[in-house]
């Protein structure tokens, strides 16, 4: 799905417009960013949350000269699904297969 199809799906659930809804969804990814360029996590629970993981510094290699280098230190965005979200995905709860009753 697409930031545009979102849009659409989004407007037509709501009363809003297509610009009005476009408009709350920048400013809901604008949020986002702002607050992990803070270096802060963003938990929307039970969808998941968004932090900023470090990546140390490693070696590489140049693909086309198969040179040495250096990669430097980073931060990098990532996403972590939360319970709902990976339940949802998975079909449903997941059902434990102890304590099925048996017929007598």
């Amino acid at each position: 799905m697409t930031k545009a199809e979102l849009v659409d799906a989004l407007a037509e659930e709501t009363e809003l417009s297509k610009r009005q809804v476009g408009e709350v969804v920048d400013l809901f990814l604008d949020e986002i960013r702002n607050a992990l360029t803070k270096g802060d996590k963003v938990q929307l629970i039970p969808f998941g949350s968004f932090v900023v993981r470090e990546r140390k510094k490693r070696e590489g290699r140049n693909p086309k000269t198969g040179a040495k280098l250096t990669i430097p230190a980073r931060k990098v965005p990532a996403f972590s699904a939360g319970k709902g979200l990976k339940d949802a995905v998975a079909g449903g709860k997941k059902r434990s297969s102890g304590g099925a009753k048996k017929k007598r």
